[in-house]
């Protein structure tokens, strides 16, 4: 045990020192004055809301693609299964790319949203967009492993006294693989709320949080980039502790 607690505490020590030095490196009213700027609290919003809307659609549309995949004996489901794990691997610039490819204004999809008044690319829907191309996976993994975690004869009880379908997935499959949902929209959450690349790829404007990030760093230099990400670093924080408090008392 003395060598692994020595290798742990060394990758734990990693993560920590660099999360301490966020905390520390400016002085406070310095990191308050620049946090006091209307472009980072615009997209603090922005970064939120967009992160918040893109856990609720993958959570939407996620955990009944992982219930089918988990609840279906098919050779389809790897091939299926390897699909979703696909963003996850994809540098977060090509997954960018090829959203614009069906998204951008010069595609058939982009150009009927153009001309419907909802354009796909510079608005916050392009923000969920991006987003959920990247993070929605997290959710459909690990609701997938959550699903296959709950006995199947709990369901052959709960059908066998006249139960449906819907209403055994609801009070006896859901509530059993609850917790693994949840984190599954914790990482997805956190994904989204610090995503970048695919983000900055379609929708430069609304600026979230790290497109903020990246443009403090380029244009004023790192100290003007630092308090920037400690409010990042807060509000991913909040959020967590948030989801932990509600993922203790999951159904009522």
């Amino acid at each position: 045990m003395g060598v692994v607690g020595l290798l742990g505490g060394l990758l734990l020590m990693y993560y920590l020192v660099p999360l301490g030095a966020l905390f520390v490196a400016e002085p406070p009213a310095q990191v308050i004055a620049r946090l006091g700027d209307a472009d980072v609290t615009q997209a603090a919003s922005v970064s939120f809301g967009a992160a918040a809307v893109t856990a609720a659609v993958s959570l939407l549309f996620g955990v009944p693609l992982a219930y089918a995949l988990a609840r279906t004996e098919q050779a389809w489901t790897r091939a299926v299964t390897a699909l979703v794990v696909v963003p996850l691997v994809f540098p977060p610039i090509v997954s960018g790319m090829l959203l614009l490819t069906v998204f951008g204004p010069n595609s058939l999809i982009g150009g009927l949203a153009v001309d419907a008044g909802v354009p796909f690319t510079r608005s916050f829907v392009a923000i969920v967009l991006a987003q959920t191309f990247v993070a929605s996976p997290f959710v459909v993994i690990t609701a997938k492993t959550a699903f296959e975690g709950v006995p199947r004869a709990y369901e052959y009880a709960s059908r066998s006294l006249g139960t449906s379908p819907w209403s055994t997935f609801r009070r006896v499959t859901l509530p059993l693989a609850w917790p693994g949902i949840l984190a599954g929209a914790t990482l997805a959450f956190a994904r989204a709320i610090g995503e970048f690349g695919a983000t900055l790829m379609m929708a430069y404007y609304p600026r979230t949080l790290p497109v903020q990030i990246w443009v403090a760093f380029t244009t004023l230099g790192l100290d003007a980039a630092f308090p920037i990400a400690l409010l990042l670093a807060a509000l991913a924080f909040a959020a967590l502790i948030l989801l932990h408090i509600v993922g203790a008392h999951p159904w009522p």
